[in-house]
């Protein structure tokens, strides 16, 4: 099934997508600290603990790596803890924070999120519980709910807001972004302001037409979508070929298929099943004339495949370190049921099985908790305040996305854009829009000169971190 998912980038390897551009960065504004070092101040925080600095940090910025005590159980503190990553770039104490929701892993690499740039703020990003290494142990995963992790990012705004009193606006994309919008359900004070990017919104989730209908219209050349379901089929006639390549690169590259999927042909199917929602997730209209025709060799649709969907993420190595997504998915945040009708007398298996529970070693499948979410997009559309949805209009996550209410929130959607839309995106006047709601969220009177500059390393970093996310 797909997820909010990510493509892993090389540690130190970076996409520049502006070349020949160099952002000014500003000098470091005075610290405001009263002489007293950031690093000190953070070692007398009860429960934090300072993993690292990097000697060689961004230009105007400290890099931190910290954890931060927390309970297994925020119902019950005698149960156990454990320790929760984050990593801090610290601007001033007289700057805004952001605070970054990744939904999964902490990224290892310093990197600065749009709302960051635009604010010239601090930022901290956290690691969702139950993603290694921030996962107790033994590991109970009942306690792996969005009640749970909204109260561990509410403990770290309320332990870090002793050093950090400007106002904090709450930011992610993705699985990220509908992590920023729980925490703000469950603890509406913390942040002054919620940008929420590519957040799907899978209220009720059987109901998922709206998925169908977005593949019927999606992009401005039918041709394309015709394109894709005739090499979807075309795979699936294919299968014997393909599933036997498979099976021989996994078994080069000792991967294995026993521990959640179970075979060979199921990971197959998965993967080809993805392939549509991949190419709109991370591509563009111009991708399309990469598509290869039908008539094409095995070994060019072998290797389309592998491009856009990846023949590595549903073997066992690749899909595991997603269970903590896949179990939320399953239990709470439910995912998208495609009817695939135009693969039905080619696919080996029922459509319910392009779902979450496939993807979770046995002994972690679950039933769905409906009232969760349902709960949450009624909190959204009537009783929110201050939040920003960005949305791409050729990203299939978009399909069924957050409604906010009137209480000064947006809803925006960048056209033409796919996963990685933001604000940046946007047409002129509505990223005006979206920024001045952040300023004013964010105390800042106006743009920063660095927000205006070309986007650096730092930046980019974030882009392809971005990618790096798979619910599909």
């Amino acid at each position: 099934m797909p997820f909010p998912r990510r493509r892993t980038v090389a540690s130190g390897v970076v996409v520049t997508l502006i070349a020949g551009l160099t952002a000014v960065w500003a000098p470091a504004p005075a610290s405001g600290e009263a002489g007293a070092d950031i690093r000190a101040r953070l070692e007398r925080i009860e429960g934090l603990t300072v993993v690292s600095e990097s000697p060689t940090p961004p230009p105007g910025y400290r890099f931190f790596v910290l954890s931060f005590r927390q309970p297994t159980d925020h119902r019950d503190p005698a149960a156990g803890t454990f320790e929760q990553r984050f990593q801090l770039l610290h601007r001033s104490v007289d700057r805004p924070m952001v605070l970054h929701t990744t939904g999964y892993g902490m990224p290892e690499r310093a990197f600065r999120s749009e709302p960051a740039r635009l604010v010239d703020g601090n930022q901290i990003s956290t690691e969702q519980r139950f993603f290694t290494p921030s996962r107790p142990e033994p590991a109970n995963w009942e306690h792996l709910t969005i009640w749970q992790a909204a109260t561990d990012h509410h403990r770290i705004v309320r332990a870090l807001k002793r050093v950090y009193r400007e106002p904090w606006i709450s930011t992610g994309a993705s699985k990220g972004g509908m992590t920023s919008v729980y925490h703000r359900r469950f603890y509406p004070h913390d942040v002054a302001g919620v940008a929420a990017y590519v957040a799907p919104n899978d209220r009720i989730n059987p109901a998922d037409h709206a998925y169908d209908r977005f593949f019927d219209r999606v992009g401005g050349d039918p041709a394309c979508r015709r394109a894709l379901a005739d090499v979807q089929r075309e795979a699936l006639r294919r299968r014997p070929e393909l599933v036997e390549r498979y099976q021989a690169w996994a078994a080069a590259e000792n991967r294995t298929f026993h521990q959640v999927l179970g075979t060979v042909d199921k990971a197959f199917e998965m993967t080809v099943l993805d392939l549509v929602w991949a190419f709109w997730q991370y591509g563009t209209e111009a991708d399309c004339a990469t598509v290869p025709a039908i008539t094409a060799t095995t070994d060019a649709i072998y290797e389309f495949v592998d491009r856009v969907v990846d023949w590595s993420f549903y073997t066992d190595q690749g899909v595991l370190p997603y269970a903590p997504y896949y179990y939320q998915a399953a239990t709470q945040l439910g995912a998208p049921s495609l009817r695939f009708r135009h693969l039905r007398h080619l696919m080996h298996y029922p459509p319910s099985f392009y779902g979450p529970n496939s993807n979770l070693p046995p002994r972690l499948r679950r039933h769905h908790d409906p009232w969760p979410m349902i709960d949450v997009d009624t909190w959204v559309r009537t009783r929110s305040s201050r939040m920003l949805f960005v949305y791409g209009a050729n990203d299939p996550w978009g399909a069924e996305p957050f409604v906010p209410s009137r209480h000064d929130s947006y809803r925006f959607t960048a056209p033409g854009a796919n996963h990685g839309a933001d604000i940046s995106a946007l047409p002129p006047g509505e990223r005006d829009r979206a920024t001045a709601a952040l300023l004013r969220w964010a105390d800042v009177d106006s743009q920063p000169a660095t927000a205006r500059s070309a986007p650096t390393e730092l930046d980019e970093a974030e882009r392809e971190l971005r990618r790096e996310r798979r619910p599909r």
